[in-house]
């Protein structure tokens, strides 16, 4: 048997609206997609009725498969010559582990595509308001991890001289290892009023956001009862709140639509652009019965010859 493709697509930040057209458009098309906690709902909708859909369950401290039997998944469904999509949270190569799945299937022979996709290390912040860059105050950043396999308090060895780096600094999956993250700030040098921010489901409508520095930041997210999937922004940057205030005429309303998908898709999208979170309530088609028996019956006894 032909070996299949496998399509390994970045699914971006989280609001469902921020994945690539090219990427959607391999969902639409795929036979099987492999997912993870971080893939919306919304999404996964998008993919043909019939399409496979595989959870794999990926997130800190909850793993429903391990990456070496992910890696051996999508060589299996390769090698069934399907066309599957593996559709990761953010970007396949930021803390992503797609280079991990790229190696595996290469190994194997299975064709393989990347699609990149909308980083939450920017998107995220971005969102909340908090450039990761701005003349004067951030002429660059730095993406770390939070959650490194076996190092004390989840931050890697050279923490050290990372947290020592001018502009802004963003972790991801760090939520768990903040008081690590803010001893280490503090022993590079780093003063207690340095602004820092935790943004919470970051880019969706449940999103929240927990502003202070260095020195009060912990004590505000424990308040605040912030849970992941958190990123944790420190610098000048941060201090900074450019999310617009005037908001959208449908800002905080649910709307439930029904009709045809092409239907559902015009509307929804004309919502979305007013504010509204958009839900499917109901699915219709429109089949032709022009051919049936039932319609050539009535036909005959309408108009009998």
């Amino acid at each position: 048997m032909r070996n299949g493709m496998v399509v390994l697509v970045g699914a971006g930040p989280g609001d469902p609206g921020l994945i690539t057209v090219k990427g959607l458009s391999c969902l639409k098309a795929c036979d099987a997609v492999v997912y993870d906690s971080l893939s919306s709902e919304q999404l996964l909708a998008a993919a043909r009725p019939d399409c496979r859909k595989v959870y794999v369950g990926k997130r800190a401290g909850r793993h429903s498969m391990k990456q070496e039997e992910i890696n051996r998944l999508l060589v299996e469904l390769g090698k069934e010559g399907l066309y599957v999509v593996r559709l990761k949270g953010g970007d396949p190569f930021v803390f992503g582990r797609g280079g991990e799945e790229a190696l595996a299937l290469a190994a194997e022979g299975i064709p393989y595509e990347i699609i990149p996709g909308v980083t939450s290390a920017v998107a995220v912040p971005e969102c909340a308001g908090i450039p990761v860059t701005h003349r004067s105050l951030s002429r660059s950043f730095h993406v770390i991890t939070g959650h490194t396999k076996g190092a004390e308090g989840g931050l890697p060895p050279e923490f050290g001289q990372v947290a020592a780096l001018p502009g802004t600094l963003v972790f991801l999956m760090g939520l768990n290892s903040l008081p690590a993250i803010v001893e280490g700030l503090l022993k590079a040098g780093r003063p207690q009023s340095l602004p820092a921010a935790v943004i919470e489901n970051g880019t969706l409508e449940n999103a929240r956001t927990v502003r202070g520095c260095l020195g009060d930041i912990q004590g505000k997210v424990l308040e605040a009862g912030l849970h992941t999937p958190a990123i944790i922004v420190a610098g000048e940057a941060a201090a900074l709140d450019l999310s617009c205030k005037s908001g959208r005429p449908l800002g905080g309303v649910r709307v439930g639509i029904t009709g045809t998908a092409s239907f559902r898709e015009r509307l929804g999208a004309l919502l979305n652009s007013l504010g509204a979170k958009v839900e499917c309530a109901g699915a219709m088609e429109v089949n032709s019965h022009a051919d049936s028996p039932e319609m050539e019956g009535g036909l005959r006894a309408a108009f009998p010859v």
